[in-house]
């Protein structure tokens, strides 16, 4: 009988983590509904929010766990609408997918609006394309949370208004994982500006162009580990800070650096100045490893090797 008790309180765990009658609700023309935000407010924890092709001037606060809001193929563009002030899609739940959508013209008083405001828990962006917002990606801070972007584009957003915005800008949280993804044109903030305990950037491109004003390509605020390979950075001729392209520790040193590694990258500096690589301000020892510099490069300021 205990045997028979233990099975049955087994599948009552395996039932309610694991809902079997997760839904798809579909947006657009002709669909159940026509907004994503009126979906994303009919939806349960894992449910699927999907989107047809369309311009949607619309936004949403996502406060559900486990749901994903995936467009169901290009051409899915959330425009010029931000809730509460702050972004086009604002994430309250966690382990929140957000995939295939354009999300771009975010703009709101206080200059720092988003593509999507992160303030729950886990998040992944999975080709998403962030065009002309003030920010990107900005995220509260969240000790628990991890953020994963995949395959996604950030062109053209940044600014320096009552505040700077950034291409991404992430607070305290327990990792930033950025891989496979573009950074372009960033105006005035920094393209990467993390305060995670780990930030990983792996396979990335990011550059400023002929027009990108930005200040940094990466910058590890408060220090944390940092892991950049095969990634490819480039500080224009229109950069407001051609001093630096990466720094670690710039507004001051607050959490544990386990470990930073440089490996594998390409640094080209087209700003018509010397230029550093790397900042170290921590007392960790950075470790630059097989990268490669076009123009006047500096590899290393701070504690750290070049191999």
């Amino acid at each position: 009988m205990l045997r028979v008790r233990v099975i049955v309180a087994g599948l009552l765990v395996l039932i309610v983590g694991n809902p079997v009658h997760a839904a798809t609700l579909e947006v657009g023309p002709g669909k159940q509904y026509d907004k994503p935000s009126a979906a994303i407010a009919a939806a349960k924890p894992g449910d699927t929010v999907a989107i047809a092709p369309g311009q949607y001037y619309d936004c949403a606060s996502i406060r559900q766990d486990n749901l994903t809001i995936e467009g169901t193929a290009p051409g899915v563009v959330l425009t010029d609408t931000t809730c509460a002030g702050k972004a086009l899609l604002i994430t309250d739940g966690n382990n929140i997918t957000i995939r295939n959508l354009t999300l771009q013209r975010a703009r709101v008083p206080d200059a720092n609006g988003a593509g999507i405001r992160a303030e729950g828990g886990d998040l992944t962006v999975d080709r998403v394309h962030f065009l002309n917002n003030q920010d990107g990606i900005l995220s509260t801070s969240n000790p628990k949370a991890n953020i994963r972007i995949i395959d996604s584009e950030f062109v053209h957003n940044g600014a320096c208004d009552r505040a700077c915005a950034h291409g991404i800008y992430i607070g305290q949280v327990h990792s930033l994982h950025v891989e496979h993804s573009r950074f372009f044109d960033t105006q005035h903030g920094h393209s990467i500006k993390s305060g995670a305990l780990l930030t990983e950037v792996i396979d990335c491109d990011i550059e400023d162009g002929p027009n990108g004003t930005s200040s940094y390509e990466i910058d590890i605020m408060h220090g944390g580990s940092l892991v950049v390979t095969g990634t490819k950075l480039e500080k224009g001729p229109q950069s407001e800070n051609h001093a630096y392209a990466i720094t670690i520790g710039e507004e001051g040193v607050n959490q544990p650096t386990d470990k930073i590694v440089i490996r594998d990258d390409t640094f080209t500096n087209d700003s018509g100045h010397p230029t550093t690589f790397v900042r170290n301000l921590t007392a960790t020892p950075a470790q630059l490893v097989n990268d490669k510099f076009n123009g006047p490069v500096r590899p290393l300021e701070g504690d750290g090797s070049v191999s």
